[in-house]
């Protein structure tokens, strides 16, 4: 009987070690995973990165030929001259980049030639405004014209790449999530039945009281090495975790190009307007519009800031106790015109059983507004709907604000809070940013659901009485 028992014991240690053994090759093996599909999430995140710089390369020269044919001055040439290198040695990377992707090489090479053809229209309207002792001629304006059409297939082909370079991306990450998941079950498998193993292992060698001593040194010695082994797996998880916050810095990166988007065209023609008042040659009427100029830019890009600072900070609340059903009214009559022209039918479903709550009315007012009229722009005319609704449930006060609009796709729902991200052609893109800031600031949530071709549902919940939140974004 003892030698059976010795037998399961040491058979039960040996597959212990052998289920240890496994997990830790699974585990550098996962890592190393984890490693090449962060190098290709990188990969794909440098490609985007090198078409915008292409594309903002290009945007310089051609502003510096603008610059040139309105002022004549020889030296807005200079951005010009740089960028055509620039853009090559740009180009040869990207080429190297996407050399595995036979589709993204063809449009890579497409790029390249729809560049050279850019350069050379520019290249022809200097020799043109030149040939013309520096005069605008209907040659030169065609010759724009060509140049834009040519600027837009830029665009095109360059934001073709990038879609492909995000699905890639997206691919990948979800590759990395799924390889995760399946080596982290695994791994999990593996431990418990190591650990049932070895305590099977000790429970049976306790049977034998001659060799309780060294079955308990043993079990410790397991231990230690189930704990290193969780160890490795929480590192693991970090890793995973790590590669998860590049999708929160690709949206500081959208959010960072947008604005610099927008300040540079004031700041360009703050600019010109400064070295056309340096000029010998300025007369008195000029300069008045050229003052003029740089005031409007200067406080187009403090408005710009201001917005920005607005829609995202935590600001000071005038709390009152208000009745949130005429509050949705008030909202409402400010958008009613919008609603009349495209002759869309409001449904209201209040509840009377609301008390009042303690809000900021002015602010919540405007975060409402901005979803309805959001609504009011998405909902086709004539047969469109939007649906406001308010309850009471479990100490807390819902609004709902739903339409019969096209919806919205999961990427686009879950960056419709970003600040500057917006699918109108017109618009900031910060009045969703606002209304979540402002409930936010009252200790609210905001929720959205959507699905293309079934409409959008927002949803505000606030608590009842005034409520302090913790300031984690102080203006």
């Amino acid at each position: 009987m003892r030698v059976d028992l010795s037998r399961k014991i040491r058979g039960g240690y040996l597959l212990a070690f052998l289920l240890l053994l496994f997990t830790y090759l699974l585990t550098i093996g996962g890592t190393r995973q984890l490693a090449i599909q962060n190098r290709w999430v990188n990969h794909s995140r440098e490609v985007i990165n090198k078409l915008e710089l292409m594309l903002s390369y290009l945007k310089d020269g051609e502003v510096g030929l603008r610059g040139y044919l309105l002022l004549k001055d020889e030296k807005y040439l200079l951005p010009y001259l740089t960028s055509e290198k620039k853009v090559d040695s740009v180009y040869r990377i990207v080429r190297s980049e996407v050399s595995d992707n036979a589709i993204q090489v063809d449009r890579a090479n497409y790029l390249h030639l729809m560049f050279a053809r850019k350069y050379q229209n520019i290249s022809d309207q200097l020799r043109l405004f030149r040939d013309s002792h520096l005069v605008l001629t209907d040659s030169i304006k065609t010759k724009e014209a060509e140049s834009k059409q040519l600027m837009d297939s830029i665009r095109f082909v360059a934001g073709t790449m990038e879609l492909r370079e995000d699905e890639l991306l997206g691919q990948r990450t979800e590759g990395v999530t799924h390889f995760n998941n399946i080596v982290n079950t695994i791994i999990v498998i593996s431990l418990t039945t190591a650990l049932l193993v070895a305590l099977y292992a000790v429970i049976t060698y306790n049977l034998e009281n001659r060799a309780k001593k060294a079955a308990t040194t043993i079990a410790d010695s397991y231990h230690e090495q189930l704990e290193k082994r969780v160890e490795e797996l929480n590192q693991a998880n970090r890793e995973l975790y790590e590669l998860r916050s590049l999708e929160k810095f690709a949206v500081t990166g959208r959010i960072a190009r947008t604005i610099a988007h927008e300040v540079r065209n004031p700041l360009t023609n703050i600019e010109l307007a400064a070295d056309q008042l340096n000029s010998d040659q300025i007369q008195p009427d000029e300069e008045q519009t050229l003052l003029g100029m740089i005031s409007r830019n200067s406080k187009r890009i403090n408005s710009l800031i201001t917005d920005l600072l607005n829609a995202t900070k935590f600001s000071e609340l005038s709390y009152q106790k208000t009745s949130i059903n005429e509050l949705m009214d008030d909202a409402l009559k400010l958008a009613t015109d919008r609603a009349s022209l495209k002759k869309i039918e409001i449904r209201k479903d209040y509840s009377r059983n609301i008390p009042l709550v303690s809000v900021d009315p002015e602010r919540i007012k405007i975060a409402v507004l901005n979803i309805i009229v959001n609504a009011v722009e998405a909902v086709p005319a004539e047969t469109g709907q939007i649906f406001l609704e308010t309850s009471w449930q479990n100490g807390t006060c819902l609004i709902t604000i739903a339409d019969n609009g096209p919806g919205m796709d999961d990427e686009t729902t879950t960056k419709i809070f970003d600040p500057y991200y917006t699918s109108k052609m017109k618009g900031n893109g910060l009045g969703l940013t606002n209304s979540q800031s402002i409930v936010l600031n009252h200790g609210g949530k905001i929720q959205v659901h959507s699905e293309l071709g079934k409409g959008s549902r927002f949803r505000i919940i606030l608590p009842r009485e005034e409520k302090i939140p913790v300031n984690e974004n102080p203006a």
